[in-house]
């Protein structure tokens, strides 16, 4: 992503990031992070509520967890350096004869940041992992305490993952949900730190049985 020099605020954000990205550089990369016993990703936290509904609007999943982030990662939010989250849901039907048939699959992308200049935090929720594209952007919302903000970040709402005819009120269907943290999308130093460690990778998963005549489970 381009940040133009001559918007203030931006020339901030950027210096901000720079130079938190030479202090890991400094510390050769996150090497301090194999240092530490690897944590399980799911001890980071859980999925603490899962509730799918089958309407006539379509199958609608409502979702909170529990997440832990490692500090360096807190720490590199701090400095301007924006974390991208990934939430996934999947319809999965049981074959007893055949692998299982994923019948819906549904994404939504979460961009969390903080900008150092006006001292407030930023989530955008989106369909697409494009931040260039308007068109993708479902929600935006604007925060002036980490806590609101990541508490924010930590739920989905009647979020429409199949459409209603996607299943049959005769069939037993499965729905797996993940949230997790994009690396892909980190910084190079922190990507490089992210290799073959799960000292700070987030990954909540959860699964619930879904039987569309019953509704909501």
């Amino acid at each position: 992503m381009l940040i133009s020099s001559d918007c203030p605020e931006h020339a901030q954000e950027l210096a901000a990031r720079r130079a938190f990205l030479r202090a890991l550089a400094g510390w050769g990369g996150v090497g301090l992070l194999a240092l530490h016993e690897p944590v399980p990703a799911q001890a980071r936290g859980e999925v603490t509520e899962l509730l799918v509904e089958h309407t006539d609007a379509g199958v609608l999943l409502s979702a909170a967890w529990r997440m832990v982030l490692p500090t360096l990662l807190e720490n590199a939010l701090y400095q301007g350096v924006a974390l991208h989250f990934i939430a996934e849901a999947k319809v999965v039907r049981p074959r007893w004869y055949w692998s299982d048939k994923t019948v819906a699959h549904a994404v939504r992308y979460f961009r969390l940041s903080y900008q150092p200049l006006t001292r407030r935090w930023r989530l955008v929720q989106s369909s697409t992992n494009r931040e260039s594209s308007e068109a993708g952007t479902l929600l935006g919302q604007s925060f002036e305490e980490f806590s609101d903000a990541v508490a924010a970040l930590q739920r989905l709402a009647r979020w429409k993952i199949a459409d209603a005819s996607a299943l049959d009120d005769d069939g037993g269907y499965s729905v797996n949900f993940q949230f997790r943290l994009d690396t892909s999308q980190m910084p190079r130093p922190l990507q490089l730190g992210a290799v073959g460690s799960t000292n700070w990778n987030v990954s909540l998963t959860r699964r619930i049985e879904l039987n569309p005549a019953e509704g909501v489970r």
